[in-house]
């Protein structure tokens, strides 16, 4: 019984779980979209609660300069870059075999300095936010100080007394560990079973507390809960509620309307934007799709891809269940490659605030995915972790909208040819290069097998 209701019943009256159950590659678009201007208050968060991280964000950055060499030539600000792909773009229209008009781009989250994924924007954002209430708190430190003396050696034994904890499948627990670390807090990283070697080998060679969980996600973040709850001095990094993370992902927002304005994209009714961001537990797109909101309003269309093995956010919002439910409730394994996005179970706090929000959801398969990361090493040069390439599918699914999406949001052919569409890559760059190969000699073989560019 799910929800006091049997698995025929809901099919009955949710018809997609039917799709979903098989494994089948979905597509929903919300029909209960309400106007920014009216469902915008749903997220209990305003544009000021955004400034507020982006101004803290700028106090970090000459700490950030000194502690990672790596955004000097940022100046200590963690961006990362948008570039077009007009050969992919071509390619998914032969693929898809429709033609799609607009312009196809690419956010390089994948690329992000410190800790190369989009987590690298919530994760440290959550651990700065922290450090610096600690050092306040302490005296270690004033609002208008230099804060490049976090870096010394009296604020790492500060912040020695103080522990972290993160439940994670990977990424976010990189980017948790990497920044706790380096400022010198005690972190503790509960990692489920489908996290990759590679990623517990690194935080381990940091000094970070790795404890592997032969269990899924929601395992892990209960195991870093508890450890918490025992320990006053221990901060809890909840990927499930933290408004602190979804705040560090809405800051991409601003930054990526300078980026769009500097390659003079116009984003307007006439104009629209579509943006895809692949969706685990649902904080980071969340995140970054309220920020979008904020900044374009109804200009912007955001859509979240999930893979078709773990659906857990299309699952909660369609069933209305949000965080009641788990796809293992439906009898779907949340066993996938992509293992950033192998949530069985979606953010309760996430899913409710956005769910007039969000335009659509999408699932992907496994298969897929590998292949548009050959596809998209082949064609742009851009290697990917195959969770990234969740968000390629995107702009074939608009362009195939058989729910009256498009009609509903005022979008005809002639807004629709001057689209552009943005695909938010959301890791990669650290995947180590045996790794990486073994991702693409797959994805090459099975773009050879199921289409004739092999």
């Amino acid at each position: 019984m799910i929800s006091g209701r049997t698995l025929e019943s809901w099919c009955a009256s949710h018809p997609l779980i039917r799709e979903l159950v098989a494994l089948q590659q979905t597509t929903w678009f919300h029909p209960a979209l309400a106007p920014v201007a009216e469902s915008i208050g749903d997220v209990g968060l305003t544009a000021a609660d955004v400034a507020d991280a982006s101004a803290r964000l700028t106090r970090f950055a000459s700490y950030l300069r000194r502690a990672f060499p790596e955004t000097e030539g940022s100046g200590g600000i963690i961006e990362s870059d948008v570039r077009p792909l007009p050969k992919l773009h071509a390619l998914l229209g032969e693929r898809y075999g429709r033609s799609m008009g607009g312009s196809l781009w690419l956010k390089r989250d994948s690329h992000l300095p410190i800790s190369g994924s989009i987590k690298a924007r919530g994760g440290i954002y959550e651990v700065l936010k922290h450090a610096e209430d600690l050092a306040l708190a302490g005296k270690l430190l004033r609002l208008d100080d230099d804060y490049a003396v976090l870096g010394s050696d009296k604020a790492r034994a500060f912040f020695g007394q103080y522990k972290i904890a993160v439940g994670s499948t990977g990424n976010l627990g990189l980017s948790i560990g990497i920044m706790g670390a380096a400022l010198g807090f005690q972190v503790t990283v509960h990692m489920s079973a489908d996290a990759r070697q590679w990623k517990k080998d690194m935080l381990r060679s940091r000094g970070v507390t790795v404890v592997e969980h032969a269990s899924d996600y929601s395992v892990a973040i209960a195991q870093g809960r508890k450890q918490a709850g025992l320990d006053p001095a221990c901060h809890f990094v909840d990927d499930e509620n933290s408004v602190n993370l979804f705040l560090g992902y809405a800051v991409a927002a601003e930054r990526l309307q300078t980026q769009l304005a500097q390659a003079d994209i116009a984003v307007d009714a006439q104009h629209p934007l579509f943006v895809y961001l692949p969706c685990g537990i649902g904080g980071a797109p969340g995140g970054v799709a309220f920020g979008l909101k904020l900044v374009y309003g109804d200009a912007v269309h955001c859509m979240f891809a999930e893979p078709t093995h773990s659906p857990c956010m299309l699952l909660g919002v369609y069933t209305g269940l949000h965080d009641a439910v788990c796809v293992q409730d439906f009898g779907i394994d949340n066993v996938t490659a992509a293992d950033g996005l192998a949530v069985g179970r979606a953010s309760g706090f996430v899913g409710k605030a956005m769910q007039r929000l969000v335009d659509g959801y999408y699932t992907v398969s496994d298969e897929e995915m590998y292949s548009l990361l050959a596809l998209m090493e082949r064609s742009e040069g851009v290697r990917l972790e195959p969770s990234a390439l969740a968000g390629v599918p995107g702009i074939g699914r608009v362009h195939a909208d058989q729910q009256g999406y498009l009609a509903r949001a005022g979008l005809d052919s002639h807004a629709m040819a001057q689209a552009t569409h943005l695909v938010w890559a959301t890791g990669g760059n650290m995947v180590p290069p045996d790794e990486m190969q073994t991702y693409l000699d797959k994805g090459r073989r099975l773009l050879a097998k199921d289409w004739a560019v092999g």
